[in-house]
């Protein structure tokens, strides 16, 4: 998202996936909550409560059933849109029926400032958005793909400390989307890369023409 001009912030309206940040809220897009996210705090909670020797069955329950819902995710993994869509509709929103009738029931018995606690008003308070992936078949369950995609530079971070201007973090940003977009779509990052500069030189090149999915590399 970070990657778009101000211009596009506002008048984009297609889907965003992100985690629970309220920072989002001011888009004007339908947001989708990660799952993943969802998952991470049961686990955290789990493991919390394994370490002090406490029962563990809410926050077992509650990762039983998204296992159940990746379950789901993996067999429908490279099916037509249309068939995703109709298998989660059948499949995945019962278990999400399931799993928010046991967030009702069992958040107002668990400390809200307990790990569990947390994990159980953020999955509500996300709902809504967490369950979006089942409106429509191009979504996926989480944005693990994406993550592991800004894995590379979010750790570089550390060692480059910050950009000195903004004109520089933002030229820097959009040279790792067009790298990660280029690998996403199969392509050599340095082939790509050689590719579009060479076409620039040559010009009569469309823009729109050099975009990752639009070049086939031999």
């Amino acid at each position: 998202m970070d990657f778009l001009q101000n211009d596009d912030k506002q008048h984009y309206t297609g889907y965003l996936q992100v985690d629970g940040y309220a920072g989002y809220h001011k888009l004007h897009c339908n947001l989708v909550v990660c799952m993943a996210h969802i998952r991470r705090k049961f686990d955290e909670a789990k493991k919390a409560q394994s370490k002090s020797s406490q029962k563990t069955g809410k926050a077992d329950w509650a990762l039983s059933q998204i296992q159940k819902l990746y379950r789901i995710e993996k067999q429908i993994k490279g099916l037509p849109i249309e068939e995703r869509y109709r298998t989660r509709q059948e499949k995945s929103v019962p278990l999400l029926n399931q799993f928010k009738t046991w967030l009702d029931k069992s958040a107002p018995n668990v400390l809200p400032e307990s790990l569990l606690g947390k994990a159980l008003n953020y999955a509500l308070n996300q709902w809504d958005k967490t369950i979006r992936y089942c409106d429509d078949g191009r979504l996926d369950i989480d944005n693990n793909r994406s993550e592991r995609a800004i894995k590379p530079f979010v750790m570089g971070r550390k060692a480059w400390l910050f950009s000195q201007t903004a004109n520089g973090a933002n030229a820097s940003a959009t040279l790792y989307s067009i790298v990660e977009t280029a690998k996403a779509n199969g392509l050599v990052p340095y082939d790509y890369l050689v590719h579009v500069m060479e076409k620039i030189m040559q010009g009569g090149t469309e823009p729109e023409q050099l975009l990752p999915w639009n070049v086939k590399l031999g």
